[in-house]
């Protein structure tokens, strides 16, 4: 798709032919393309348009029903800010009272719209001539949101009002590959932070892979879950950032579209060495924490906190006598497992067991052990109609195959 399809795309006629798209309904491509073409549509727009159905479908996932409407890129819907956690970013520049914020590297616009929504004034920039205009259609409803195509480090932040800066860098290369290490990002990690003392306060999204020793010194280093899934990691600096360390956020959404929210941090103890208790042996439940612990490196401040002990120092679960770790406010920070069983593992010894307890289906979770449960299960030779959890791991570095009742 170029300006001149996105442009038609959104004009009437655009919303004419996905208005026939939907009254189609779930039909083969093909067959709506040529539908579409017998109707009088060019046969480009017609695939843009297609495409542009099926990246609104993926787009939903993470905008709701925002997506609907929006225009999309294949990279834009890939990286875009699902914008629960969007407005957590956001929150963070009002609470610091900063009133115009730059996001230097917009894409499709997921964090400016967040911005602009709860109030912002925004300047978005995007270096991609196509993805700033489809920018300038997600956000043509914020009258507070500018978009330009531009380099978005070369702004005048003082001169435009600027008092705070977002950045998404880029973290992929030309054919999909992701980025790694912050130096490739683009723009690179490094060219973002360098324009801290400029403003007031510096938001950077990056990946959640992000190694420890590549964050930079005297910011808030923030990994963030939503239901599970580690979405992103944040470092703040200056007024938006609410401490110096690394923390956690663990977001988990409810049927009735409610939301419960936890920091997590290490509250100014070193997160690299805290005392950990190694388990003698196994309790009556085993935790496993948010995947946003787990990142931070905070996984024996929560064991210690929970009066646990961790099954192996290097391996992220721990055993407790407790049937779950809540926060204050309730909302759980683990996985939690009943023990109900535990053997020395391996093959053999497992497939035994499974056999006389008449196990014909497994769910196989491991930490610690060089398996692969979709090679495992078929040596299993799993008969009965009986289900089991398994976690494969080490306690005290002895290959354990742990039978749980998840809690």
């Amino acid at each position: 798709m170029d300006k001149a399809l996105l442009s038609v795309l959104a004009s009437p006629r655009g919303a004419a032919l996905f208005g026939e798209i939907a009254d189609l309904g779930q039909v083969d491509p093909l067959a709506a393309s040529s539908a579409l073409r017998k109707a009088g549509y060019e046969p480009e727009l017609v695939a843009a348009a297609l495409t542009q159905v099926r990246l609104r479908e993926k787009g939903s996932l993470k905008l709701g029903p925002f997506a609907e409407r929006m225009f999309f890129t294949q990279a834009g819907v890939e990286q875009a800010t699902r914008l629960t956690v969007a407005a957590h970013h956001a929150r963070r520049f009002l609470a610091a009272g900063i009133t115009k914020v730059a996001d230097l590297t917009c894409g499709i616009g997921a964090d400016s719209m967040a911005f602009a929504a709860l109030g912002l004034d925004v300047l978005s920039t995007d270096i991609d001539e196509l993805t700033a205009a489809i920018a300038a259609e997600n956000l043509s409803p914020f009258p507070n949101a500018q978009v330009r195509n531009t380099d978005g480090l070369a702004t005048d932040f003082a001169s435009e009002g600027i008092e705070g800066i977002f950045a998404d860098p880029a973290r992929r290369d030309g054919t999909g590959r992701r980025l790694f290490s912050p130096d490739h990002y683009a723009p690179p990690l490094d060219a973002v932070w360098n324009l801290r003392s400029r403003v007031r306060g510096v938001g950077i999204k990056v990946g959640p892979g992000i190694p420890h020793d590549a964050v930079p010194d005297g910011c808030e280093a923030q990994w963030v879950s939503l239901d599970g899934d580690v979405v992103e990691a944040g470092l703040w600096f200056g007024e938006v950032a609410t401490r110096e360390g690394l923390g956690a956020l663990v977001l988990s959404s409810s049927g009735d579209g409610s939301q419960q929210s936890t920091e997590y941090t290490a509250d100014g103890r070193d997160p690299y060495a805290p005392h950990i208790e190694t388990s003698a042996g196994l309790m009556d439940y085993i935790h496993e924490p948010d995947g946003a612990i787990i990142r931070a490196g905070l996984v024996a401040h929560l064991t210690n906190e929970a009066s646990g002990a961790m099954l192996d120092p290097t391996i992220a679960y721990f055993t407790s006598d407790q049937a779950a770790v809540p926060a204050a406010n309730g909302q759980h920070l683990t996985h939690s497992y009943r023990v109900m069983d535990a053997i020395p593992y391996n093959v053999k010894a497992l497939r035994a067991y499974l056999r006389d307890s008449k196990v014909g289906r497994v769910t196989i979770k491991k930490r610690g052990i060089s398996v692969t449960p979709e090679q495992l299960r078929p040596q299993l030779s799993l008969k009965g109609d009986n289900e089991a959890t398994l976690i494969l791991t080490r306690v005290n570095n002895a290959k354990t195959a742990i039978v749980v009742e998840p809690s």
